[in-house]
């Protein structure tokens, strides 16, 4: 296997064959969740460990905020850490020294109490490793779960996205390149970036690189619009599809025609007589369903309502079809120059053009299909 977590399925396989005999355990382990909750009487207690296997320069402050981020995110209060420190040969004294002062440091900001652990020079390490056994209590009807999360539920962010790694990263592999995507850029004092940085922001002062923070490269600013998104014009697969839906309306004109031929006999001798046929359609859309209804009422009906809302839902998808057909012929001329497949096809393209464009192309669409449910009708 590769560095890092577990992959998930193995872990749960795993996690199947761990049996909770305690009633109080109200929470054992469990993949996706962050904590475990014990009942406490009127509260839970919530117990989590974690190990810091990758920093090394602020490894005693990162041990307890990633522990202590672990019990805030079940909705509870950190309050009690046990931290394990092994420490590779050679380590001198002013390192470990180092390495107590973030962690009391650390536990002083977030009102935790160190109250144990274990510390020891061991064999077989080319970097410290710091384990956290932390506990925190939350009231019951306070905990959070991270299997209640639904989709459609409300994600409230209050700081940036991926701070514990980019942060851990950031110190880690200082001598990388560096490129960043974000409204805003913050490069910390301390901070240092050995190659180039690479940052896309709105404005050019949303990158900030605070007094004592190094760049080895270049620094290269790239600006995007705020709020700016790709437009799907610009993608290959709006094309796809709308090249799918124009074969598959072209095939099914050509059915269409086929079964039914006097559909291609759509003729606008006025644009009076266009309103008319849309009036008509609008009169078929709206009545159609509420017939349905009505006939539903009754055993009888039933099937009727069944029927006429299947062909009102049908009249709906094809009503553009006869009217691109009319389209295409004026716009090819009254001999329809190859007849009906080209007219036709020439007719979509038009169709396709003008429900596309910007603030009117609803309008447009709307009219076109109720001018053709009126042809159908």
């Amino acid at each position: 296997m590769q560095a890092g977590k577990l992959p998930i399925d193995v872990l749960g396989r795993l996690l199947e064959h761990v049996e909770i005999t305690d009633p109080r355990v109200v929470l054992g382990p469990r993949a996706g969740e962050d904590a475990a909750l014990i009942d406490f009487g009127d509260r839970y207690l919530v117990a989590k460990t974690d190990p810091i296997t990758f920093a090394t320069d602020l490894i005693g402050w990162y041990m307890v905020n990633v522990n202590a981020n672990d019990i805030a995110v079940m909705g509870a209060t950190p309050k009690w850490l046990l931290a394990t420190l092994l420490l590779p040969e050679g380590t001198d004294e002013q390192r470990v020294t180092e390495i107590f002062q973030q962690l009391n440091q650390a536990c002083s900001d977030l009102g935790i109490a160190l109250v144990g652990g274990h510390t020891e020079i061991t064999y077989g390490l080319d970097r410290p490793i710091a384990v956290g056994a932390i506990l925190g209590e939350v009231n019951k009807d306070r905990a959070v779960f991270s299997s209640g999360v639904r989709s459609g539920d409300a994600l409230l962010l209050t700081k940036g996205i991926a701070i514990e790694g980019a942060s851990i990263l950031a110190r880690e592999a200082a001598d990388a390149l560096l490129d960043a995507e974000a409204r805003r850029i913050t490069l910390g004092a301390g901070s240092r970036v050995g190659g180039v940085l690479t940052a896309k922001v709105v404005d050019p002062d949303d990158l900030r690189v605070e007094p004592g923070a190094t760049v080895g490269g270049e620094r290269e600013v790239v600006l995007w619009g705020e709020g700016a998104s790709v437009s799907p014009y610009l993608t290959r697969a709006f094309y796809l599809r709308q090249t799918l839906w124009l074969l598959a309306a072209l095939l099914t004109g050509w059915l269409l025609f086929r079964l039914a031929p006097g559909a291609s006999d759509v003729r606008f001798e006025t644009p009076a007589a266009a309103i008319r046929t849309l009036g008509v359609g609008l009169l078929c859309v709206c009545a159609a369903p509420v017939a349905a209804i009505i006939a539903a009422v009754t055993l009888v009906g039933l099937p009727v309502a069944v029927v006429a809302i299947g062909l009102w839902a049908l009249a709906i998808y094809l009503a553009k079809i006869p009217v691109a057909l009319f389209l295409g012929r004026t716009i090819l001329g009254p001999s329809g120059r190859g007849g009906l497949v080209p007219a036709l096809l020439v007719g979509l393209l038009a169709v396709f053009v003008a429900v596309e464009l910007p603030f009117v192309g609803w309008v447009i669409d709307l009219a076109l299909t109720l001018i053709g449910v009126g042809v159908l009708c």
